[in-house]
């Protein structure tokens, strides 16, 4: 049974995981798109989706709360840009998953993960 199980292990320590996921966060907040694999986009999407939320106001500590997500000053600018306004404005749903088949190599279904404007 799948009970009280909330999120994907991807197959690596919480260390590394997490540091993958914000590398994920911040390159899709300076790109604005990324491919990767589906299981990743589905689990960087919540903690974008979190980040996101909480730029919707921009205060101190909204800023500092965000780089304590993301671990990048770069990233962090980009993600309180003029660009990214529009999406702020949005009730939820700040990102789009879209497959594009699996991968040549082995076989891992891949997507783009992408800020919805």
């Amino acid at each position: 049974m799948r009970h009280r199980i909330a999120h994907r292990k991807l197959n690596m320590p919480i260390s590394n995981r997490k540091a993958l996921l914000k590398g994920l966060a911040c390159s899709l907040f300076i790109n604005k798109r990324i491919t990767t694999t589906l299981a990743r986009a589905k689990e960087a999407q919540k903690i974008i989706e979190r980040v996101i939320t909480i730029s919707k106001k921009d205060n101190t500590a909204n800023r500092r709360l965000a780089f304590s997500y993301l671990q990048s000053k770069d990233a962090v600018k980009a993600l309180y840009s003029e660009e990214l306004n529009p999406v702020r404005e949005r009730n939820g749903g700040y990102t789009r998953i879209v497959k594009i088949g699996p991968r040549k190599g082995d076989g891992a279904e891949m997507a783009v993960l992408e800020i919805v404007f």
